[in-house]
């Protein structure tokens, strides 16, 4: 067995995707973190891993909170994340008419948080972003 995937007879996670998992869970609704964030905050991995837990085992927590840094949605989930976007109230930028489909990206410097305030929503505290 491969050391990213679950134990089948216990069905216990990896280490490192518990502990993503678990931030991925603090992120307050209107609020999103970078993949790179997360690795950052938990001082480990990097993106890439952390995207990876997300492709694997992300479907159990908010996983539309966790996103690319230049705010663009996941290509393939755009309009499911889209929906919790606007349900929670997550800042977005309206796209551009050459955008393909006209998809909105999301508005970093408003959405992104760094893990230091419990305050949720998007206008919430400005020192709470990242």
């Amino acid at each position: 067995m491969r050391s990213d995937e679950p134990d089948e007879v216990s069905g216990d996670l990896p280490e490192y995707a518990e502990r993503v998992l678990d931030v991925v869970d603090l992120i307050p609704p209107g609020r999103v973190m970078a993949y790179g964030d997360v690795a950052e905050w938990l001082g480990e991995g990097g993106p890439r891993q952390v995207g990876r837990t997300m492709a694997l085992y992300g479907g159990a927590v908010p996983w539309w909170r966790v996103v690319r840094s230049d705010g663009v949605l996941l290509a393939g989930h755009e309009l499911r994340a889209l929906a919790h976007y606007r349900e929670e109230g997550t800042p977005l930028r309206e796209a551009s008419r050459s955008a393909e489909g006209h998809v909105p990206r999301l508005d970093m410097k408003r959405a992104r948080w760094d893990g230091r305030s419990a305050e949720t929503g998007p206008g919430a505290d400005d020192a709470a972003h990242i």
